[in-house]
């Protein structure tokens, strides 16, 4: 059994760049081994999932069938072990070769607060000497489903008709369809969904965006998925076109300002072909989703789900979608094996990421980024126990989701710019290019990147980077000496008008507003002064607009500052920001600084309690985790 409350993320004090005792790498007789499934998938591998489902939103349910396709790889297995957690299981069946059903005799084990419940299923004898099974499960899911968020009309834009969607990763497919819920195994899928007949169904899938409305909806994912990625939506959705490849989804009162918001879409598509390789999945579709989705945005395969909180009306936040567009090569091609090795994931992605910015719009607007990005990963070492801060850490007895910040994303992303740095960028790009070939639709382990590296780049261009120093970004602590630092001339010009400002050296109409964007106006909000007045506070939110910003990253940053200063007269306005937005990025360290103000914990919980009936069970947990650690250590 994983406990989840081992890890104590928030450590008394930090090791920050370095530390007496540096872990040593992991030693694992199986370091491909994915400790958060319980699935046998040495013994049975899944390869195709069909999915049989009526949506029910008055009982919040899913309820139908799936049916696993299945190889036997070890001829001694006589029990097949699937995920579950909160499923109903009403009926196991193979199916045998003439159509036939064949009852299976099943059990469910004992229920692990995290992982779940295993599901065991007896392979008859008659079945045991084929290399294939069929297995058919008849089962209904949970109102608490930690996948599904079932949001009543009122939650909606519309506040017409009732939606749905899910959020698998990382380990949450598991709690709406019985499966092997693990990244080591990849699976095609095909679906059909039936939903009331006013609503639009769309998936992880072959999506058609002139589909009508009729109640039935049937999908086909022919490339091999990890179930993380499976993914469903339903509500009152309609699509506008982009460009050749690319459109968005989204309710009528959101499409307009979607359409708009993304129009650089296709752009990034086509420039990501050109630097990456060719696009893999057919369609590039966006999802907009309801306030309540619980992230930025989710790279399910063909339809990216995206957080309404991008919507600020000037395309200064489309970082996100260049985000989930690279995840169509890092992720989604490539995967991890295990939640281990999730850097494989988010650190090439953000790499990735970096590198559309830079052609899509400027050097500038692309180191601004970079930037911020390095001062969110330099407060994750302050607050991230050392162990912990390696990109490859040993996760085998924590959560995968537990709250330790973005080192993955951040510290992935410096380590792939050193290494382009090392090697000059035509090198290091067609190294890519040989990566994701040789890859493509397979989950792979740290160490398996590290060999391939070895064999590719390291030893062919011998005496530029060792081994031992690309094991040290692996397995260390903070970051290694000789990684290259981010630099951003308009965030260094914003930091010191922000201390010019803050010591009356400048008044606040001499600010150059309207020539920032929105990265040097949260930079411009982190580097003032601690010790500013209440009057100088209100000054400045006044100038910038910034307790009424349309801009969700603006927004965060300074009710962060304004909870952390108890800048009493924008509570107002945070108690907004905090009611407006359900994604945790935006609202978990809002509610965190005001517990730790030390005058207003009870007024975070109080404020927790009216929000969280419109937030999804994991935003929720999150804010819990962070509420429960400050209880314990008396903060």
């Amino acid at each position: 059994m994983i406990n989840r409350h081992v890890l104590a993320l928030v450590a008394i004090a930090s090791t920050g760049f370095g530390c007496s005792q540096d872990p040593e790498p992991v030693v694992d007789d199986a370091l491909d081994k994915d400790h958060y499934s319980f699935a046998n998938t040495d013994q049975f591998v899944t390869d195709h999932l069909h999915l049989d489902l009526a949506v029910d939103f008055d009982a919040r349910e899913l309820h139908g069938s799936a049916t696993l396709t299945m190889r036997r790889v070890d001829a001694e297995a006589d029990e097949i072990i699937l995920d579950t957690r909160d499923l109903t299981i009403e009926n196991v069946r193979f199916v045998l070769a003439s159509g036939e059903p064949l009852d299976a005799a099943h059990r469910l084990g004992d229920v692990d607060d995290f992982l779940g419940t295993p599901l065991v299923i007896d392979v008859p004898a008659e079945l045991q000497e084929g290399p294939e099974l069929t297995v058919h499960i008849d089962y209904r899911t949970s109102p608490g489903s930690t996948a599904l968020g079932w949001l009543p009309a009122e939650l909606t834009a519309g506040g017409e008709h009732p939606f749905l969607f899910s959020q698998s990763q990382s380990i949450h497919a598991r709690s709406w369809v019985p499966l092997q819920d693990t990244p080591s195994i990849r699976i095609t899928y095909s679906a059909r969904i039936q939903t009331p007949p006013e609503l639009l169904a769309v998936m992880s899938a072959n999506n058609d965006p002139n589909a009508e409305r009729t109640g039935v909806y049937e999908f086909d994912m022919p490339q091999p998925i990890p179930a993380y990625l499976l993914a469903i939506a339903v509500g009152d959705l309609y699509f506008a076109e982009i460009g050749e490849d690319t459109g968005v989804y989204a309710e009528p009162e959101l499409l307009d300002a979607s359409a708009f918001e993304f129009a650089d879409t296709q752009a990034m598509f086509e420039t990501a072909e050109a630097m990456f390789g060719p696009y893999r999945w057919g369609r590039y579709d966006l999802l907009i989703l309801p306030p309540s989705f619980p992230y930025g945005g989710m790279e399910n395969p063909r339809l990216s789900f995206l957080t309404p909180s991008l919507l600020a009306g000037d395309r200064s936040l489309v970082s996100v979608v260049a985000h989930e567009l690279a995840h169509s090569w890092s992720g989604n091609l490539v995967t991890n094996r295990t939640w281990r090795d999730g850097w494989l994931n988010e650190g090439w992605t953000s790499y990735l990421e970096y590198r559309l910015m830079q052609v899509i719009y400027d050097e500038d607007r692309a180191d601004e980024e970079n930037l911020i990005s390095y001062r969110e990963l330099l407060l994750n070492f302050e607050t991230v126990d050392a162990q912990y801060q390696a990109l490859a850490p040993d996760l085998r007895h924590v959560d995968p989701e537990g709250d330790s910040g973005s080192i993955a994303y951040h510290k992935g992303n410096l380590f792939l710019q050193y290494l382009e740095n090392e090697f000059g960028r035509d090198v290091f790009d067609q190294f890519i290019t040989d990566y994701f070939n040789a890859f493509a639709f397979q989950g792979i382990t740290t160490e398996e990147f590290v060999d391939f590296l070895d064999e590719r780049l390291l030893s062919v261009h011998h005496g530029i980077v060792s081994r031992a120093q690309v094991e040290n970004w692996m397995y260390q602590p903070g970051l290694p000496e000789d990684a290259l630092l981010p630099s951003s001339a308009n965030l260094d010009a914003a930091a010191k008008l922000a201390a010019m400002w803050s010591k009356g050296e400048i008044d606040v109409s001499d600010l150059p507003v309207s020539d920032w964007s929105p990265q040097a106006t949260i930079h411009f909000i982190n580097s003032l002064d601690a010790d500013l007045s209440t009057d100088k506070l209100s000054e400045i939110d006044a100038a910038l607009g910034l307790s009424e910003t349309r801009n969700a990253e603006i927004g965060r940053t300074w009710f962060i500052q304004v909870a952390e200063r108890r800048h009493l007269p924008a509570y107002d306005g945070l108690a907004r920001h905090l009611q407006r937005f359900g994604r945790t990025r935006l609202v978990r360290p809002v509610y965190v600084a005001l517990a730790q103000n030390g005058e207003d914990a009870a007024f975070a919980k109080q404020l927790f309690d009216e929000a969280r009936g419109d937030y999804h069970p994991l935003t929720n947990a999150s804010i819990e985790r962070a509420f429960g650690r400050m209880s314990e250590t008396g903060e």
